[in-house]
């Protein structure tokens, strides 16, 4: 039996490559299909090596597009690391904290707290260009595969944009992923109105958003693949600790928001307020690593570093191989997130 579900995949940076191993393991269960994804970032950026790939080939088209996607971003041909070395290779953490507290890494910080990514002028290139502009866009915009939505913010009014089907383009994916300390604005027609606006990063409004899976058409079982971790249980007390909880916390309120009216309407729905079928209820699961992702800090999101890269991409297949042998089971039955003990 073919269980369909839609996926939505969170955005941060190289920690993106945990989801890049959460696709890999689950392309190789033959009876889940994937009706749509929604990506914000780097979810937009797996998004797109996703579709692009199932329609192209299939599953295997789908994985390997993906692993040329994370080798391009690495910089590298081969990042292929046999399961036996990942012992040997340093604790992605340590790593994280090295090149936080790397002299070169803060200085770099230092400088680009105080200069806007506009001093460039004519010199200046989004380095994500020459890798985004080389992914199939005829397959991404296709209406063959899952359907696909990408998240961006208009820096003019602060909300919402979704791209999709047709408006889905190179520019519609930088957009997504424009840290705007980083990178300048991405301007493009806007899918709203038809007007060039200005868009910064889609995390800021939805990471990833999740309204455009709520359509009636689509599956009722929702996989939320996470990167940044809702809680954490140190305080931040360094500079580079406290601006980093700030950004997840400010990355992670798009995603509470939409969560905590799913959850709302499943009250509705079960105390009788609405009937059955008047709204759509969905199952919502997540795959997640959090653990992990408390040890790492915003260096290793900025920095694409081999090593780290190929170690999230096991974590991702580890936690996927997890969440299948715990809940597989589960989908299309019932809800494993618990969003009524997250809100209580």
């Amino acid at each position: 039996m073919t269980l369909r579900i839609t996926i939505a995949l969170q955005g941060g940076g190289a920690h993106g490559a945990f989801t890049w191993g959460v696709l890999d393991r689950l392309l190789e269960e033959e009876e889940i299909e994937i009706a749509a994804i929604s990506g914000t970032s780097a979810g937009a950026l797996n998004g797109a090596a996703l579709k692009a790939g199932l329609v192209r080939g299939g599953r295997a088209g789908a994985r390997e597009t993906l692993d040329w996607l994370w080798h391009e971003v690495a910089g590298l041909r081969d990042m292929s690391v046999p399961d036996w070395m990942h012992a040997w290779l340093p604790d992605p953490g340590l790593v994280s904290r090295t090149v936080q507290y790397s002299l070169p890494y803060t200085a770099g910080e230092a400088v680009g707290r105080m200069l806007s990514p506009y001093i460039w002028g004519p010199l200046y290139q989004n380095p994500l260009e020459r890798i985004v502009e080389k992914l199939d866009f005829g397959s991404i915009c296709a209406h063959e595969g899952p359907e696909f939505f990408v998240c961006a913010t208009s820096v003019r009014d602060g909300k919402v944009r979704v791209f999709e089907g047709d408006k889905l383009c190179p520019k519609a994916i930088l957009a997504s992923a424009c840290l705007p300390t980083l990178f300048q604005a991405v301007e493009l027609e806007d899918p709203q109105t038809g007007v060039i606006e200005a868009f910064w990063d889609g995390g800021y409004t939805g990471n990833p958003a999740l309204f455009p899976l709520y359509k009636p058409e689509l599956p009722e079982d929702l996989v939320i693949v996470n990167i940044n971790p809702l809680e954490r249980e140190a305080l931040p007390v360094t500079p580079p600790e406290i601006q980093n909880r700030i950004n997840e916390i400010s990355f992670n309120a798009g995603l509470l928001r939409d969560l905590r009216a799913i959850e709302f309407v499943q009250r509705l729905i079960e105390s009788g307020a609405i009937k059955k079928g008047a709204m759509k209820r969905l199952r919502v699961h997540m795959i997640a690593d959090d653990t992990l992702m408390n040890e790492l800090s915003v260096a290793t999101k900025m920095v694409p570093l081999p090593s780290v890269i190929a170690q999230l991409k096991a974590a991702g297949r580890r936690a996927a191989g997890s969440f299948l042998t715990d809940h597989g089971a589960h989908l299309g039955e019932r809800q494993t997130a618990d969003l009524r003990a997250m809100f209580s």
